[in-house]
């Protein structure tokens, strides 16, 4: 997959590109990201990118004609018309399954705005997607970006050392990720669940797929309204249901040492 970031932050995207899992996916070319800087297709000697807006207003807006430019000279290298996705807190909130979808595509722009935005003309000319990450204020569209890159990479088979543990991921499955524990068995007091200590395997599965169902509906309960959920899934939930009328604790919270 092919990946281009228009900013006028290059420099940003290259860095956290290099290191880590999404490095290692770059370097065995499962991945390619490339950084695009509107301001090289700029047509005044003072590469001017952003301007005043009309109607008046705080702050600047970017300039439509070296985005739309930058656009037009990458678009003439591809075989087909990418996918175009603006970076934006008026678009559609990113999700697992719209980075799924992503996942599939050969190539991706990724328009990543400053100031007050980019010109609507070039969103309206372009876009074929306006993708927001949230519900609160950024400097840029270069975080957002990235936020994009990393989870559509995850997705490409063979970028993680083990895919399942991908399919495992929170939200990946429509559910929130269960607790997790490591070495050593008692900290600070508190000690590991005894089930994940049994060795019996379906007992663990069970006790992770309760807790997963737990924890959504305890913290993101909307997301079970499009989760696929089966048979045993909605026994576990009306398990957990019953709990919480009783007043007892459905999430996992260890235990103690003296326990």
């Amino acid at each position: 997959m092919r990946i281009t970031v228009f900013t006028i932050f290059p420099e940003l995207i290259e860095a956290a590109c290099a290191p880590s899992i999404l490095g290692a996916a770059i370097e065995r070319g499962l991945l390619d990201v490339r950084a695009v800087d509107p301001r090289q297709y700029t047509e005044d000697r003072h590469r001017k990118v952003d301007d005043i807006p009309f109607g008046g207003g705080a702050g600047m807006v970017m300039m439509a004609q070296p985005i739309a430019t930058a656009l037009d000279t990458a678009l003439a290298s591809e075989e087909s018309r990418p996918r175009i996705v603006f970076l934006t807190p008026g678009g559609v909130p990113f999700h697992q399954d719209l980075a799924r979808d992503l996942a599939r595509e050969d190539a991706i722009f990724l328009v990543a705005g400053r100031y007050k935005g980019v010109d609507d003309r070039v969103v309206r000319a372009y876009a074929t997607d306006e993708i927001s990450i949230g519900d609160y204020v950024l400097s840029g569209g270069e975080l957002p970006a990235l936020v994009v890159i990393d989870a559509v990479m995850r997705l490409l088979p063979g970028a993680l050392g083990d895919f399942a543990s991908a399919e495992d991921d929170s939200i990946h499955s429509g559910l929130l990720e269960v607790p997790q524990y490591t070495r050593p068995r008692e900290f600070r007091g508190a000690t590991v669940p005894e089930v994940l200590l049994s060795g019996h395997h379906e007992n663990i599965r069970r006790w992770r797929r309760r807790q997963a169902l737990a924890r959504t509906l305890a913290r993101r309960p909307e997301l079970l309204a499009r989760a696929e959920l089966t048979a045993e899934d909605r026994k576990l939930l009306r398990e957990i249901e019953a709990d919480l009328d009783a007043g007892r604790e459905t999430e996992a919270s260890g235990g103690t040492a003296s326990e």
